[in-house]
């Protein structure tokens, strides 16, 4: 194409006037071979191009030479084009899309987008898959630390208060504390050791040293509760939940506080020992555990109120073999208007000997992402 119009232009400036049909002629082809040779994008496509270029930083220039080539297929509105002005978009590319508006004026406006499909949950497994994988996971949680071996691991504890909360809202944390400690399995039992708080070395003290919100238990005496005979625990289903890709059944418990071995202490004077519910998460397929949720049945007056409790479960290395191991656990509670929020996680698994050494250089990792930490609906 570029042959011909060269060709065709020398034509135009040596030729006489009386050939000017034939020059007509030549330049409706040309105009109408480059029009053919325009792209054509929905505005859609238009729109996410633009987006990609600023995101990308591309040279203001090559975007409006790209943009030049471009033929749109519905109308652009001139608000869009401030819309891509106020993201960042450069002059020339602004100039390039004022172009198209003007091009694009007397086009139909884009069709609406249809509406997503309506998700429509899958029906409940059978009163029989129910009862098998309830059994199945029973075995499992009254059996969950005889199968652990003995370990190590970093317990980081992220501390943060919201001294206004407002019981039913999201509230406004602001970190507190920091808290590493050295948490050793062994024989069944486990030790915790406190080796900083806000990186202060706390060496020789235990964690009753630490004063403010502790929770225990996320090594299996809190799942092991829920499932034990002796606690009765009613079990429903709830619905079918991912977690972190996996789908779960998802069944809701409850405790009576007769039965109850759940225990809150406030500041060592006040205990309290209530009834609780919450929800527990099975990963379809392997039919293990993979999160609890309780939420206690706080008396009348007692000052502590509105505890939820979550702990993350997943599969950790240790010497070569698998086993799944708390990664992740919250604790939210308020006090009258103050509130408490406790982010742990579980660190550095390792096989547990008399002289084992851990290393605490890595603490500053960032936490877990959050969309492990959530769970995700199901896709249809």
């Amino acid at each position: 194409m570029t042959e011909v119009r060269n060709l065709f232009r020398f034509q135009c400036d040596n030729t006489s006037m009386r050939y000017w049909p034939i020059r007509v002629f030549f330049c409706v082809c040309v105009a109408a071979g480059a029009l053919l040779a325009q792209q054509a994008l929905s505005l859609d496509k238009l729109l996410e191009f633009v987006k990609s270029s600023i995101a990308q930083k591309l040279p203001d220039k090559e975007v409006a030479a790209y943009l030049a080539t471009v033929r749109v297929t519905s109308k652009l509105e001139d608000r869009v084009v401030e819309d891509m002005q106020g993201l960042g978009a450069g002059p020339k590319t602004i100039a390039a899309l004022n172009r198209l508006v003007e091009q694009t004026a007397k086009l139909a406006m884009a069709a609406p987008k249809p509406p997503a499909p309506k998700y429509i949950e899958p029906p409940p497994p059978s009163a029989a898959e129910q009862k098998r994988v309830l059994a199945e996971v029973r075995e499992y949680a009254l059996n969950y630390t005889k199968t652990l071996p003995d370990f190590i691991c970093l317990q980081l504890t992220r501390r943060s208060v919201d001294m206004r909360y407002e019981p039913g809202t999201l509230g406004s944390w602001t970190p507190a504390d920091r808290i590493v400690e050295k948490l050793s399995y062994f024989d069944s039992h486990e030790k915790y050791e406190a080796i900083t708080v806000n990186d202060t070395p706390m060496y020789g003290k235990t964690w009753e040293n630490l004063g403010g919100s502790i929770s225990r238990g996320e090594f299996g005496s809190l799942l092991r509760d829920v499932f034990e005979e002796g606690t009765a625990a009613d079990f429903e289903w709830d619905h079918w939940g991912t977690l972190r890709k996996k789908l779960c059944y998802v069944f809701r418990y409850r405790i009576s506080a007769s039965r109850s071995h759940y225990s809150v202490d406030f500041e060592r004077k006040q205990q309290a020992v209530p009834g609780y519910h919450g929800l527990v998460y099975v990963e379809k397929g392997s039919n293990v555990i993979t999160r609890l949720t309780i939420e206690p049945e706080m008396p009348a007056g007692f000052p502590v109120q509105e505890i939820h409790q979550q702990i993350d479960y997943d599969h950790v290395e240790i010497s070569g073999n698998k086993f799944l191991l708390p990664m992740y656990s919250q604790v939210q509670s308020r006090a009258g208007r103050f509130g408490s929020r406790n982010e742990i996680e579980f660190r550095k698994y390792q096989k547990y000997a008399a002289d084992t050494s851990i290393k605490f250089d890595d603490v500053e990792e960032p936490p877990i992402p959050e969309d492990q930490k959530k769970e995700q609906p199901v896709k249809p």
